[in-house]
């Protein structure tokens, strides 16, 4: 069976609206003076009829609102796609339902609501808990703030889970180790930690390119990286992908979809889907997204079916990201440049497994580039 085809599906449902954007984000996020609620909500219910429409027979193992700042959302529209979703689709027992949500007072005094809605797990974008490199990375809120909505979303949420952006310009080890050494005392059961990358088009790459903004060097920030992945395992709360962390049980079950390569089916401007051995990709503009719902009833923009190679190398691109690898499979793989970059502890395979060493999850493009036949 492909593997987008299995009887569990995963939903993503973009929500792309922020209240400013940040200098590092090259997400698919808009700022807008006003938002016609209604009118959003209406259109992403019917994105979500559509999608429904084409995986018949599926249940729904877990959703995701993302964006953009999806806990700028009304509670009640999410309540209305959530229970759109439940009556398309039925749940899975323990279906998962994460929100993104930013650290803001204004949006924490929501999370009673959106709990009441259905949301049972929270993603907080603290980012950092020190409020030089808050302004830095262009946050709203201090570290005072991010902390008060952390306990806030921790007496309403069963399960959260917060970020953080290391690496920055200047940062020391010894700075991000105190720092990662409080993030843990808190007592969630996963954390996301990425270091910071400088995505084009943002505008920090502009910065970047100008010489006002000098990246952390690669050495040291594989430095941290190791650092990182000792002081979480060592917490209870291994890496089980190359930037999450979790206590086992509390990884996310959405974002486990995305790298076992199971089905998924995304609406919402920009959102990607993989269902029924094709990908979907939904216009990104926000207004162009509403008029491809009202000219044709859902918000694609290219639905192309995938060749089983193409497949393969999502699958592994995927799959070699997660600490479980995948399934040791030589059908697509070049075995002589497996065996090298097994040789070069790079890669492991056993147990009927292949994966990424921690070093190998440094350079998977490449590692990708050489073992795809």
């Amino acid at each position: 069976m492909n593997p987008s085809e299995t009887p569990e599906l995963a939903l993503y449902i973009h929500w792309p609206f922020c209240v400013s954007k940040c200098p590092y984000c090259d997400f698919n996020s808009h700022v807008r003076e006003s938002v016609d609620q209604d009118r959003w909500r209406d259109a992403l219910l019917a994105d979500i009829a559509y999608e429904a429409g084409e995986t018949t027979g599926r249940r729904l193992s877990s959703i995701f609102f993302g964006g953009g700042t999806p806990s700028l959302m009304p509670p009640a529209t999410v309540a209305a796609l959530i229970d759109a979703a439940e009556r398309h689709w039925g749940f899975a027992p323990g279906i998962e339902i994460t929100l993104e949500a930013n650290p803001s007072s204004v949006e924490a005094a929501r999370f009673a609501d959106l709990a009441r809605a259905g949301v049972n797990r929270v993603s907080l974008g603290l980012q950092s808990l020190d409020d030089e490199a808050l302004h830095f990375l262009g946050r709203a809120h201090d570290a005072d703030e991010g902390l008060m909505a952390l306990c806030a979303a921790q007496s309403v949420f069963s399960r959260v889970s917060f970020d953080l952006i290391y690496a920055l310009p200047g940062q020391t080890a010894a700075a991000w180790e105190a720092q990662l050494r409080r993030a843990l005392s808190f007592g969630t059961g996963h954390l996301s930690l990425y270091q910071l990358t400088i995505e084009p088009g943002t505008r920090f790459a502009a910065m970047a390119a100008k010489g006002a903004l000098v990246p952390a060097d690669p050495n040291e920030s594989a430095s941290l990286y190791e650092l990182t992945r000792e002081m979480s395992a060592a917490a209870g709360l291994p890496a089980y992908e190359i930037s999450n962390h979790a206590r086992p049980g509390e990884e996310s079950r959405h974002n486990l979809a995305y790298w076992r390569y199971q089905g998924y089916a995304g609406v919402g401007p920009g959102a990607h889907g993989r269902r029924n051995g094709h990908a979907t990709r939904r216009h990104k503009k926000p207004e162009n997204w509403l008029a491809a719902l009202t000219r044709n009833g859902h918000g694609i923009v290219e639905e192309t079916r995938l060749s089983p190679k193409e497949q393969r190398v999502e699958a592994l691109l995927m799959g070699l990201r997660l600490a479980e690898g995948m399934t040791d499979e030589p059908d697509g793989l070049d075995m002589a440049a497996v065996e090298r970059l097994t040789d070069q502890g790079l890669l492991e395979r056993g147990g009927g497994r292949l994966r990424a060493t921690p070093r190998g999850m440094l350079l998977l493009d490449a590692i990708l580039a050489e073992i795809v036949d």
